[in-house]
């Protein structure tokens, strides 16, 4: 199964790819909002290019359910994507993963490796790989 994920921003999307068979995961290229929106265009060629059959997007959700302004338009995203493209979305909680992305990236190139458009796809990334994680603590049970 073909998966997209997303690391929703208003300036830049994070996107990954995998394939849940082999819990195969690609950081892609990260996509520019326009004026504060999503880049509808863009989003339609990946998915015509990728033909997902779910998409993942991160959700932040804190320990003290502290909810941020940014989680209405998450949301919003979430329930455009799954009208205009009629396919299932799953929101998972991607706390941290920015923090996580932030880190690694340093710790393999330094400052000049933290670029805002590899860090949301990395975090896109590792929002991915959590849901594996999830999708086989599931099947465990």
């Amino acid at each position: 199964m073909i998966v997209l994920s997303f690391d929703f921003g208003t300036k830049i999307i994070g996107v990954a790819v995998g394939e849940t068979s082999f819990s195969t995961i690609k950081v892609l290229k990260h996509l520019k909002c326009i004026k504060n929106r999503p880049n509808w265009i863009s989003i339609n060629e990946l998915i015509n290019y990728w033909k997902p059959n779910i998409i993942v997007v991160g959700l932040p959700v804190y320990k003290n359910k502290k909810k941020q302004n940014i989680n209405k338009k998450i949301k919003k995203f979430a329930e455009n994507l799954k009208e205009k493209f009629q396919l299932k979305i799953k929101l998972h909680n991607e706390y941290l993963t920015t923090v996580e992305a932030k880190n690694y990236l340093f710790n393999n190139g330094g400052f000049k490796a933290l670029k805002k458009g590899k860090i949301d796809s990395l975090s896109a990334a590792l929002i991915l790989e959590s849901w594996y994680f999830s999708l086989k603590s599931i099947k465990k049970k």
